[in-house]
């Protein structure tokens, strides 16, 4: 079966991953409790969630890394630790923390996992060229940025012509111009209908990129849904932003019913819309104040603020999930 075919399990139409009531316990540590899970083809899915939650154990099993304590799982129509053999062939993955060898530059290290694969004429400069990595072909690991060498994993893992990567937190600790490369890199992938199942510590990360996104936590998944639908089921508190300074806070505190907040650091008044008229009275009181503010506009709350109202906490960008 081609990659552009895709694969259909009865769990809709091109379901690529589907668990259902996934178990793993360490000891009396209960990692992964009856997490049910469903990908389609060509998607970008985001697992979250705070250290600990069991993410990568997750992860884990549907590469076949690790063996389930209980559940079903398919990937690409196969169970990954009986059929894992067969299902490597098509599968693409680049762990947490992604390392080489020192001393191999990505031309040599693609040409390595070809020949691994039983690949006899890779294109490598087509390869190279997708993640952007060309002007770096042919220096060693060592000496590339840290977003050179996450280019260079995603190139890996890309050797085989995947139907599905796993990419496990592929941008924590890059600087935002390298996680923005590998952010369009995962773009042309899920243009090329490939499938994406990413774990990432940025949740801006996950609700740029995704199709749709799992929050776990102790081992549940406790919301699933595209970024908007939950941002839309939870989110609650809508805001009206202005750039101005105390003396615009204390007026309209003073001057209307509204709920004023002053955030002296950003020089920022924020006000929560609580009706849609309060907005036309907060911006009639600056007409009338006469004072100076330099911009206005409404927000909501984003995917972050929603993870940290279901799960207690922001993510901690240390450690594994």
């Amino acid at each position: 079966m081609s990659r552009k075919e895709g694969y259909d399990d009865g769990g809709g139409e091109g379901t690529v991953i589907k668990a259902s009531s996934l178990k793993k316990s360490y000891g009396q540590i209960t990692a992964v409790d009856c997490v049910d899970l469903e990908v389609a083809k060509g998607t970008v899915f985001s697992l979250l969630g705070p250290n600990g939650a069991g993410k990568t154990t997750t992860v884990e099993i549907l590469e076949g890394l690790r063996q389930r304590d209980g559940g079903e799982v398919k990937v690409l129509g196969l169970d990954p630790w009986t059929d894992g053999y067969e299902l490597h062939k098509r599968i693409g993955v680049i762990p947490q923390g992604f390392k080489f060898f020192t001393k191999q530059t990505p031309r040599e290290a693609v040409k390595y996992y070809s020949d691994l694969f039983g690949i006899k004429q890779p294109n490598i400069q087509s390869l190279l060229k997708l993640v952007v990595l060309e002007d770096a072909s042919d220096v060693i690991f060592e000496n590339l940025s840290g977003g050179q060498k996450q280019k260079m994993g995603l190139a890996l893992a890309l050797v085989n012509d995947p139907e599905v990567l796993f990419l496990d937190e592929p941008t924590t600790g890059l600087d935002p111009q390298a996680r923005r490369a590998i952010w369009e890199v995962i773009e042309r992938l899920k243009n090329e209908k490939r499938t994406v199942l990413l774990t990432t510590h940025y949740l801006e990360e996950a609700e740029a990129l995704s199709d749709r996104v799992a929050i776990m936590n102790r081992g549940k998944i406790v919301a699933e849904g595209t970024p908007q639908e939950l941002i839309e089921r939870y989110g609650a508190r809508r805001e009206l932003c202005i750039v101005a300074g105390k003396e615009v806070a204390d007026y309209l505190e003073e001057h209307t019913d509204l709920e004023v907040e002053w955030n002296a650091r950003l020089s920022q008044i924020l006000i929560q819309i609580k009706k849609k008229g309060d907005v036309l009275k907060a911006i009639s009181a600056l007409e009338e104040s006469g004072l100076s503010w330099s911009d206005l506009k409404t927000q909501k709350e984003s995917l972050e603020d929603i993870f940290v109202k279901l799960v207690g906490s922001k993510i901690s960008y240390e450690g594994e999930g």
